[in-house]
């Protein structure tokens, strides 16, 4: 079974809601990388979302591209973050989703990069460019090889699309709160509620929330209404904001406890 899907399935059980985390791979660099996921899986993080860096991030705000670049000073590369992952998983079994742009797997060669992909422990690919009507290739080698091709569904995604990506999609669908990039929001979308029940009349897949959440109030209300939240920006913010420094995890890992706390309690 994939680690995505057990980790979902245990939580249905438990009655609980999840919590994803995002963090830039190699920002600062990937021993920080490794510390993080490490300790964010010790406070409860249920999955974590890998950022691998690209040059042009389109779907993502300022916060998360400062990231990127820091990812790509420290000289991070895709083998390199499968590396990092394979390493991680000598002491961890948290659930892996790499978030990447379609360039560096094409680049990479898609069979070899979702091959190598799933012999290091990733369990799913969230590739944040690639349509679905453009995907069967791409389905096909990630069902293969036991990976969840994860899918974004946005506010403006019409209810058609919405039928045909939910059939497509495994492990979870990505429900992006709102338009526009990552980043960090002072205020919730007021179509969030409606959006999610109409996902959920064609699929039972668990829905994860994201884009815009910062606080463990937002995380709460969010929490309510899907399967999951997702946590970008924010979380990225306080690694920039902490530096190289000693405190740097546990300081990252604090401010994830707010968020997971604000979950757990909703």
């Amino acid at each position: 079974m994939n680690r995505i899907v057990d980790r979902f399935t245990a939580l249905k059980g438990a009655g609980r809601k999840g919590f994803i985390a995002y963090i830039g791979a190699g920002d600062p660099d990937l021993a920080a990388t490794r510390a993080l996921a490490l300790a964010f899986d010790k406070a409860g993080v249920d999955v974590l979302e890998l950022g691998v860096p690209f040059s042009d991030p389109l779907a993502d705000g300022l916060v998360n591209q400062l990231a990127s670049q820091r990812g790509l000073e420290s000289g991070t590369t895709p083998a390199k973050v499968l590396e990092t992952v394979a390493e991680l998983r000598k002491s961890s079994q948290i659930p892996i989703v790499l978030y990447i742009y379609f360039n560096l797997v094409h680049r990479y060669g898609m069979e070899r990069f979702i091959k190598e992909a799933a012999v290091a422990g990733v369990d799913g690919l969230l590739v944040l460019d690639l349509p679905p009507e453009e995907g069967a290739a791409y389905e096909g080698l990630m069902q293969k090889n036991g990976l969840a091709n994860i899918y974004l569904v946005a506010p403006t995604t019409p209810e058609e699309r919405i039928e045909f990506i939910a059939k497509r999609g495994r492990g979870f669908i990505y429900y992006v709160s709102r338009e526009g990039v990552t980043g960090m929001q002072s205020k919730l979308a007021d179509t969030l509620e409606q959006m999610v029940a109409k996902i959920r009349t064609h699929t039972e897949l668990p829905i994860a929330i994201g884009f815009g959440i910062s606080t463990a109030e937002q995380a709460g209300n969010v929490a309510r209404m899907g399967d999951a939240v997702v946590v970008g920006s924010a979380i990225v913010n306080e690694i920039a904001k902490a530096g190289k420094g000693a405190h740097l995890v546990p300081h990252a890992t604090e401010f994830v406890r707010t968020l997971i706390n604000g979950v757990k309690h909703s």
